[in-house]
């Protein structure tokens, strides 16, 4: 299966996109990883991506589609992959179409996994992080047992600058725009579907595989 999954920051799909690797066996790409990987190994696309990011600047779309494509050659992708933060606009679907049929492949589903704009704010801005140990905990949901105080290692807990509302306002409305022709792309092509991200994780989870499976 060839898939991606779209969803806002706070939908949960880093969740569930660990649990759809999982289950069918294929591997979680994420741009960010092979990003990482890439500068970690020295690799030439690796070292144009770094003068990149030290610059504050967002890789060119077409280096972004070159890393990307080299990544999904790898033999551990030949039978399947889950795409998780590519395509970001409509430029990078139609080259990951190009690239798929000029070697007979083609994508199964785009996942759209939808959460309210509204529910997306409080479940991103109630969340706590370690200091020390990164241990991750919501005010409301994954309460510790102590105020503001982790469970493991017993350090303070903080609001990331990132969590704080303003900021995750402005990203959802960075999402929204840019995946909105994403998705109107994708229903052209028949091949989105959209999962309800405000139910129970495991019943998200079974929709999303119902999905998967009925396209198999």
């Amino acid at each position: 299966m060839r898939l991606i999954i779209l969803g806002a920051p706070g939908a949960g799909k880093g969740t569930q996109a660990s649990s759809i690797s999982a289950k069918y066996n294929v591997p979680h790409i994420s741009t960010g990883d092979i990003f990482r990987q890439n500068i970690k190994d020295g690799t030439e696309l690796g070292k144009k991506a770094k003068a990149c990011m030290d610059k504050g600047e967002l890789v060119p779309d077409d280096l972004t589609c070159d890393l990307l494509f080299d990544r999904i050659a790898k033999e551990d992708a030949k039978n399947g992959f889950l795409l998780d933060g590519f395509p970001r606009n409509l430029y990078q679907a139609e080259k990951l179409s190009e690239n798929l049929k000029a070697t007979g492949k083609k994508l199964d589903l785009a996942i759209n996994v939808a959460v309210d704009e509204d529910i997306l704010v409080d479940r991103t801005t109630g969340r706590r992080v370690c200091k020390n140990c990164g241990a991750t905990y919501h005010i409301r949901y994954n309460k510790p047992k102590q105020d503001s105080i982790c469970d493991v290692c017993v350090h303070e807990l903080v609001q990331r600058d990132d969590d704080k509302e303003e900021t995750v306002v402005n990203r959802i409305k960075v999402y929204n725009d840019s995946t909105k022709p994403l998705l109107d792309y994708y229903k052209k092509e028949n091949i989105l579907v959209d999962i309800d991200g405000q139910q129970d994780i495991d019943k998200v989870f079974s929709d999303i595989s119902k999905a998967i499976e009925s396209v198999e």
